[in-house]
């Protein structure tokens, strides 16, 4: 059968079908309508689209889209994408509106620095300077009516930024606590409320994965593999995944190091041997990946991260 449906005509037609596999991309929306074909009584996997695109042989429309998609669906070592609830994507949403809070908490915090400097006030760097320099800016007559009255405009912007944001952080951190998963993520150094929370939310189901190398490999943390001819040519990781998630591992990681190099808390044999040898920004990356093993590990068997067993392995590795 080829048959274009309209938006309003989709869940109408499959009512009508007796039960099958469905396919579908894991695009805009592409859960929601999963949920429902599945309430229909249908099977429904998704697909992330970088996976259908191969199958497109030119000239991209609806119908060669529809035929690669099924031409995915038949090859039987296909990936699909397991289909969220609606309260893992509210958490996704809680997540997402943070992130959203924080950028343009940046941006204003920057556009008053730079509106700022054009009459001569310049303040050190940091967002706990940005309420001083609007204070001092509030105090000074010498600057023109309309240029004070456009900062208090921006300034209450602000000042409603941060509340929303300490509003968000409160829901986040009342979220990890109901969770056992983030929990005992959050025990894992360079991993904090942010990382396992987000390893949580956009890794719902962790059994997905054979092992804890395609689980980083899904974040994006394993070098290319450009190989040929028998020969072996491992390059730059992939970064494929989710950006957020690979670069919170990666600021925990760095965090970590920074401790390490200052001669701060208790970094494993592992890593010290790898400073030596490698500098911090590759080593962060390495120790991301080693992290995102150990969470995949934590989350499949239930078990409580034990910070005494990794000098002891690394001895016996050593």
């Amino acid at each position: 059968m080829r048959r274009k449906l309209r938006r309003n005509e989709v869940l109408t037609f499959f009512a009508r079908q007796s039960p099958t596999l469905i396919g579908m991309e894991a695009c805009g929306a592409g859960h929601y309508w999963a949920r429902e074909l599945r309430n229909l009584g249908h099977e429904v996997k998704l697909i992330a689209p970088q996976h259908v695109k191969a199958y497109v042989k030119r000239n991209k429309n609806d119908g060669r889209d529809a035929e690669a998609l099924c031409e995915a669906m038949s090859r039987p070592t296909m990936q699909f994408v397991p289909v969220k609830s609606q309260e893992q994507q509210a958490a996704l949403m809680l997540m997402g509106v943070r992130q959203q809070l924080m950028t343009r908490r940046t941006q204003l915090s920057n556009a008053i620095r730079g509106y700022a400097a054009e009459f001569g006030l310049i303040t050190a760097k940091g967002l706990v300077k940005v309420e001083p320099l609007l204070a001092q800016i509030a105090r000074d007559e010498s600057l023109p009516a309309l240029a004070r009255e456009m900062f208090a405009l921006q300034g209450r912007d602000y000042a409603r930024l941060q509340i929303e944001l300490k509003a968000v952080e409160a829901r986040l951190m009342a979220w990890h606590r109901a969770n056992a998963d983030s929990c005992r993520l959050a025990k894992i150094p360079s991993i904090g409320l942010i990382g396992a929370t987000a390893l949580v939310m956009k890794a719902p189901d962790p059994h997905l994965y054979p092992s804890g190398r395609h689980f980083s490999a899904w974040i994006g943390l394993t070098p290319k593999d450009h190989s040929t001819a028998g020969k072996t040519r491992i390059g730059k990781i992939t970064r494929a995944g989710d950006e957020m998630l690979r670069s919170v591992l990666v600021a925990g990681a760095t965090s970590v190091i920074q401790q390490a190099k200052k001669g701060r808390g208790r970094p494993s044999p592992w890593l010290v041997a790898l400073l030596a040898r490698k500098p911090p920004k590759l080593a962060a990356v390495a120790l991301a990946n080693k992290t995102a093993r150990i969470a995949w590990k934590l989350l499949t068997t239930g078990e409580s991260y034990d910070g005494a067993r990794m000098p002891v392995a690394s001895k016996l590795a050593a």
